[in-house]
């Protein structure tokens, strides 16, 4: 780990000779470079003179004393993390420092171990603090709120409510299907709160295994379990003082939610293998796209950790239910895309758009930005065309009158069941025609979208008496 921040600097300030050589050596050995004063006053010299990533400080130093030191750190670079030391900790003098600016305090006599802990964390929440201030120069105005593209009286009333609660500190349930959007109305809420200086951190409880999902969430300790070289701090503890977004909070193993529930009710936990509480200041927002009432009466979520989640809830609308904004979000796509591919694409042509309007989008808006990704890619001419597009049909919309549905047979393969009343061949013949209907007429369009050859769909149109014109 000490590899991860080899050329951080750390400044020294400490009025006992033998302890700062102590301090100077072990640091160098991790990987460290140091700096050294032995009073406030020559600290500051150093600050001004050189760059310092990190600051540990005594707090009884001749002279200006440690909080007066600290104070004088902050007014200079209130971005520096300074952390204490001192023999005379109380709960009110760790108050003080931590109200002052102070990012962590350490009681002597410590081990060198504790001390390269604390500056491994501060100087991993700072790198985060810094990439968060990066991506947000480069990304910001993507989550602004004019940006969102939401002009649907749905979406808008959505971004109300963002507006409402992100200046807050409510926990924030968002709920919707997959590809609504919730990542997006996640950082919106953490662009526009008082965090928003503070890291995003965003963990999904559904691609991390179960058996390594606490330890990403809470850190572990050296030895907590074989391969812990070296103590981690997790991702509650990353987040301090800014905001951690938990995606598929429906997915979470039951053996955390208890854990959970504690972080939410005492803003504190315990590491994997450590017996040290540690207090954070995370603001949550988790987003899940199942329905957690159901998984209450199915006793697979907690009701107390259900309730601690739902203080602010927000229901994202599927795309079909703002079809509105398709041909708003087909343009912001289109001009991404042919923009970061250096094609001169102008637009989409009205049959296309209307191919994307008819359509149902079961994958939602990130199956929309897939689809016009593809569409720029092959697109040919100036504007995308009803050819350029590609939708899979193969999946029946749930609000569709008539529409056939599925199940699965014992032995695995798909069962078909068709709508009451209908044959085979007639639902093959309407599938043909809503395929034709969807591509504009375009026969090479509808074969791809039924999965057939070319030379196929037309014996199926002579079967049902549409005429096979040459396209134009």
């Amino acid at each position: 780990m000490a590899a991860d921040f080899k050329m951080a600097t750390i400044l020294i300030v400490e009025d006992e000779p033998k302890m700062l050589r102590l301090l100077e050596l072990n640091l160098a050995d991790a990987g460290y470079a140091t700096r050294a004063a032995s009073t406030a006053e020559n600290g500051l010299k150093v600050l001004a003179s050189d760059r310092i990533d990190l600051v540990l400080s005594d707090v009884k130093l001749p002279g200006m004393n440690g909080l007066e030191f600290l104070q004088a750190v902050k007014r200079a670079n209130a971005a520096i993390p300074v952390v204490m030391m001192t023999a005379y900790g109380t709960v009110e003098s760790a108050v003080e420092a931590m109200k002052d600016g102070a990012s962590d305090y350490v009681l002597k006599p410590f081990s060198i171990e504790e001390i390269k802990l604390i500056v491994r964390k501060e100087l991993e929440v700072k790198r985060l603090h810094e990439e968060n201030r990066q991506l947000r120069e480069a990304l910001g105005q993507r989550y602004q709120f004019e940006n969102i593209v939401a002009n649907s009286a749905a979406m808008q009333e959505v971004l109300a409510r963002v507006e409402q609660v992100a200046p807050t500190n409510s926990t924030v349930l968002l709920g919707g299907e997959s590809g609504v959007g919730k990542d997006m109305i996640a950082r919106a809420i953490h662009q526009h709160s008082r965090r928003v200086s503070g890291p995003f951190i965003k963990i999904n409880c559904t691609a991390i295994p179960e058996n390594l999902l606490e330890s990403e969430l809470f850190g572990y300790e050296k030895g907590a379990f074989t391969g812990a070289a070296a103590a981690k701090p997790g991702k509650f503890e990353l987040a301090d003082k800014g905001t951690i977004f938990l995606d598929e909070i429906g997915d979470m193993p039951g053996t955390l939610q208890a854990k959970l529930l504690r972080v939410l009710q005492e803003r504190e936990f315990e590491r994997l293998g450590g017996t040290r509480t540690i207090k954070v200041d995370v603001r949550v927002v988790a987003a899940t796209n199942q329905d957690l009432r159901a998984a209450l009466e199915q006793g697979t979520f907690r009701e107390d950790l259900y309730y601690r989640l739902n203080v602010v809830p927000i229901s994202i609308p599927p795309l079909r239910a703002h079809k509105e904004d398709i041909p708003y979000l087909a343009d912001h796509f289109i001009t991404r895309f042919a923009q970061g591919s250096g094609k001169a694409i102008e637009g989409i042509t009205p049959a296309a758009m209307k191919l994307l309007i008819d359509f149902h989008w079961p994958g939602n808006i990130r199956e929309l930005e897939n689809i016009l990704e593809r569409a720029v890619v092959m697109a040919a001419g100036p504007r995308i065309d009803v050819g350029d597009i590609h939708l899979d049909i193969a999946a029946p919309a749930g609000d569709r009158a008539g529409a056939a549905s599925s199940a699965t047979a014992a032995n695995g393969s798909a069962v078909l069941f068709l709508p009451q009343g209908m044959t085979l061949e007639q639902f093959e013949d309407k599938l043909i025609r809503e395929a034709l209907q969807r591509a504009g007429g375009n026969k090479s369009q509808a074969a791809r979208l039924l999965g057939l050859s070319r030379n196929a769909l037309r014996y199926r149109l002579s079967k049902i008496g549409v005429p096979d014109e040459p396209e134009s």
